[in-house]
């Protein structure tokens, strides 16, 4: 069914899980009629995150309608360290941020989203992090009317949606051959690898946490991995997000034992690798990474997802792929009366992320530096490498 472009636009606040958690269906739609949509903006994460971490009395979700139909959202909560602001939900453990723009009407909807953040916002300042270039939250930036600045974000590492064949072909020949070489000792071993179905995801996720934390042994795990939280928000979101086909979780078995498992999340134009486990010793016995990113890039290369993204994070590993570093931007937006306001939230973030890159400078091992001296909480997680 097309737009009607002709009708009028409205604009609401929910504040109400329960109102939040009956849009599933229409946010579900309207998430696939958005073209720069990542997994991060689904109902079924966004949805599930909340019930794990959120708190209660900040939901903030602006939506935009046209003649009733869903066309516009902006996922937000409140935050109140250290000054009011408006802030995405999904927190650290979630790589992008975006609104979700009806691609049909995109016009209609971002004139109506800011119409309705400007009011919202009354006393606060919007705090948009990890906002990926080209994003409909640019657009948002582009037709606010107030005060607004951007400063530079989180990297992630994007290669093009391709089978591995093609991959390795955009490596030097020697490093082709070394890449060719470690697929071919995985095969020989005998790995198989099987597709979760949505009944034993429950399962599987508890399999991939536990060889998560079994592979960091000694090495200090990320501990926002480790708590009911994180598990609890991993079994709701994936479940649904399977059920979808938002979401793919693998796992990986030698002689009859799950030996590493891995979850990949997509949208429409992107695939991502979100988190995984592998058991120490198949480390041991063959490259994990490669194993890994071959599943990766075939479920990348389904057709029109555009994008592999490794997600963020400069491990070593990833540089082998020859990936092309994309920095996601941090949009700061207020109203022109609350400008002194923003400019003081733009030095905050300037000086925490000069200190930080100082600590890293000088501690190259320090681990989720960035989430150690931000205001917001970090549960911070990754996959391939990176704690």
């Amino acid at each position: 069914m097309r737009a009607d472009l002709r009708g009028r636009l409205s604009v609401t606040l929910c504040r109400d899980l329960p109102e939040f958690t009956g849009l599933a269906a229409e946010w579900d739609a309207l998430h696939r009629r958005c073209p720069t949509a990542t997994p991060f903006q689904s109902h079924a994460w966004l949805h599930s995150w909340w019930l794990s971490y959120g708190t209660p009395g900040r939901l903030r979700v602006v939506l935009a309608r046209r003649n009733g139909r869903l066309i516009g959202a902006a996922p937000l909560m409140l935050a109140h360290r250290p000054m009011p602001l408006l802030v995405p939900m999904g927190g650290a453990i979630s790589d992008y941020f975006d609104i979700l723009v009806d691609g049909e009407d995109p016009q209609g909807a971002v004139t109506a989203l800011e119409r309705g953040l400007h009011r919202a916002a009354t006393h606060t300042v919007l705090d948009l992090r990890e906002v990926r270039p080209g994003s409909s939250a640019h657009l948002l930036a582009d037709a606010w009317s107030g005060a607004r600045s951007s400063l530079t974000d989180s990297t992630c590492l994007e290669l093009p949606a391709e089978p591995i064949d093609l991959l390795i072909g955009r490596m030097p020949g020697p490093r082709a051959q070394r890449a060719r070489a470690k697929l071919r000792k995985i095969d020989k071993l005998g790995i198989e690898c099987h597709e979760v179905p949505v009944h034993r995801v429950s399962v599987a996720i508890g399999n991939l946490l536990r060889l998560h934390e079994l592979q960091w042994t000694g090495r200090g795990v990320n501990a926002e991995h480790l708590r009911s939280r994180f598990s609890s928000h991993l079994v709701r979101s994936t479940r649904r997000m399977v059920r979808d086909g938002e979401a793919t979780l693998k796992e990986f078995v030698l002689d009859g034992q799950v030996v590493a498992a891995d979850l990949t999340l997509r949208s429409s134009r992107l695939t991502g690798g979100y988190l995984y486990g592998a058991d120490p010793g198949l480390r041991q016995r063959v490259d994990v990474s490669s194993m890994l990113m071959r599943e990766l890039a075939r479920e990348a290369a389904r057709p029109e997802r555009g994008t592999l993204s490794l997600l963020r994070g400069s491990e070593q590993y990833k540089g082998h792929w020859a990936p092309v570093p994309v920095p996601n931007q941090r949009l700061l937006l207020a109203r022109s009366s609350l400008d002194p306001v923003l400019r003081l939230r733009e030095a905050q973030v300037a000086a925490r992320d000069r200190a930080a890159r100082s600590v890293k400078a000088r501690f190259p091992s320090a681990r989720d530096w960035r989430g150690v001296l931000s205001e917001l909480p970090s549960a911070g997680r990754t996959w391939v490498g990176r704690s």
